[in-house]
This record gives structure tokens, sequence and C-alpha cells, in this order.
């Protein structure tokens, strides 16, 4: 196994590989070579903070577990060591986005002339409907 040297990567005992057959079209292999990678990863016992693992289950989404475990399917490669790096990948992007804290947001409020701007136009749409009224 060549893992990049850059990135998170999952400690032992905080993950899980099941391999498992592909389904769909194939050929003479595709019912007796089982490619496709099953990779469950426990956010848990990965020593993780805790604000990035709440961060890592909300970015999940659909891969969240009931159980609050990380299940990554990848089987778009023909080999299982090729679908294996991919799901890890997948993991090492989603765990490096979950470790950034989110950016603060900067509150703004409109300018002094943007807000006369909007008042004078207000007025003017103001007066334009009040003219159309029939005055009796």
């Amino acid at each position: 196994m060549s893992e990049p040297k850059s990135g998170f990567f999952p400690p032992p005992g905080s993950f899980e590989e099941k391999f498992i057959r592909a389904g769909g079209h194939g050929g003479q292999n595709v019912n007796k070579v089982a490619t496709v990678v099953q990779f469950r990863f426990f956010p848990g016992l990965a020593g993780l903070p805790g604000a990035a693992v709440e961060r890592l289950k909300r970015l999940a989404g659909a891969k969240l577990t009931a159980d609050g475990d990380i299940l990554i399917i990848a089987g778009e490669h023909r080999t299982q060591e090729q679908n294996r790096q991919a799901a890890r990948a997948r993991l090492r992007e989603l765990v490096e986005r979950a470790l950034r804290p989110p950016k603060r947001r900067k509150p703004t409020k409109p300018s002094y002339g943007a807000l006369q701007r909007r008042l004078e136009n207000k007025k003017r749409r103001s007066d334009i409907k009040r003219n159309r009224r029939v005055s009796e």
C-alpha cells in the first residue's frame, strides 16, 4: 500500500474495509471477483476534535449511517487496490474539509449613499403609483 505522505490517514481500528462483488454488466469476471470496496469509517475512534467530527457528520450527508459511521463505496475501477485508494482518497478529502474551521462571516452594512439612493428610488416609485390613482 503506497499512501501519499501528506494529508489525513485513519488510524488502525477506526475503519473497516469489506470487498463485495460489483453489480451491473460485466464479463466473465463479474461474478467471481469482489472488487468493490465498502470503506466504513468510525469518526469517534479516529481521534479527531469534537467540532471536526460534527462537521464531518454534516458533510457526509447520505454517507452517514444510523450508527454514526461513514460508509464510502468505491467501485469505479477494475481492481481492489485502485478502489481502495479511491475510497481512502474520498475519505481523506472529506476529513480535510471537516478539519478546516468555517470562515466567520463579517457583518456588513450598506453605505450611506446606497441607503439614500434606495430611499429616493422608493419615493419615486411611490409617487408614480400614487399618481395612477383615480382622484374623486
